[in-house]
């Protein structure tokens, strides 16, 4: 595998940083996971404008205009022979001291990695997926606001491995007043009379690309969406329910906390949603 690292492409067994790269050292870093279809790259400019306001808003000036690092992102699928995959574009603040200050960092180095994934099994996809509620509370927005797609994840680490202890594979976490913020990898969505619901950032919640694209579809066929917080109780007795993520895609929830949603199966919201979606993806992209 090549391997996209201070502007060169290199082998993944010489593809290093520093030890004292403030990304290694204390999460200070930016990323984001793209994906990648039929030789296409997926929503690429919205990918790369939230990576650049990530960056402004950790006050990280990039080095590299938006046309480099998109070239850098196609080249790697490239060097990979990638047809169908996934990206993971990294900025780290760089090379710097054993202290906190990150203006002692110099040259930010830019990590494109290009390669497959599959994030769930595809029985998931088509019978559903089942989640639980975890102790593990999402940092408030007036810690570190959940806009900012940065390097620090231990928290959602911590929820991650709550889930998989307790035999799942994903799962919710509520913010400090108790309503749904995401889940551990995933915006998360309710569908009730025929309404979209799901969390505001304020909640907790990233402001995910293929959330974005969810929003959009529903629009595009009048689907009334309203963002507002959102109890385990809602989610508990809503008729669909539903997670999006660049790797997830768009995958159906079928029980929650051991409720079962709706009839146990998914929904013809969330089909719709799923089947729109996939289309979608092949059609559109940067060519690479």
């Amino acid at each position: 595998m090549k391997v996209f690292l201070d502007g060169n492409l290199v082998d993944e067994r010489e593809a290093r940083i520093s030890v004292f790269d403030h990304g290694l050292l204390y999460g200070d870093g930016i990323f984001e996971g793209i994906r990648v279809y039929n030789k296409c790259v997926f929503k690429l400019e919205e990918h790369l404008e939230r990576l650049e306001n990530s960056a402004k808003a950790i006050l990280l000036e990039l080095p590299w205009s938006r046309q480099e690092i998109s070239l850098a992102v196609c080249d790697t699928c490239r060097a990979n022979n990638i047809t169908d995959g996934y990206v993971r574009l990294v900025v780290t603040r760089g090379r710097g001291t054993l202290g906190l200050n990150p203006y002692k960092c110099s040259n930010p180095q830019l990590i494109v990695i290009a390669d497959t994934i599959q994030l769930y099994p595809e029985e998931y996809y088509s019978e559903g997926l089942k989640i639980i509620t975890v102790p593990t509370r999402r940092i408030g927005p007036g810690s570190l606001p959940p806009t900012i797609k940065s390097l620090n994840y231990l928290n959602n680490v911590l929820a991650k491995i709550e889930a998989i202890n307790a035999g799942f594979m994903e799962a919710i976490m509520l913010n400090d007043q108790g309503f749904v913020g995401e889940c551990t990898g995933d915006n998360l969505f309710i569908v009730q009379k025929d309404i979209l619901f799901t969390p505001p950032s304020s909640a907790g919640a990233l402001l995910g690309i293929t959330r974005k694209v969810v929003l959009d579809m529903a629009q595009a066929i009048e689907i009334e969406v309203v963002e507002s917080n959102l109890t385990r109780y809602d989610l508990w007795v809503s008729e669909e329910c539903f997670l999006t993520g660049t790797a997830a895609e768009v995958v159906p929830v079928t029980e929650i906390d051991g409720r079962k949603i709706g009839n146990g199966m998914p929904g013809p919201v969330t089909r719709g949603f799923m089947e729109t979606y996939k289309k979608l993806a092949i059609r559109e992209g940067t060519f690479l």
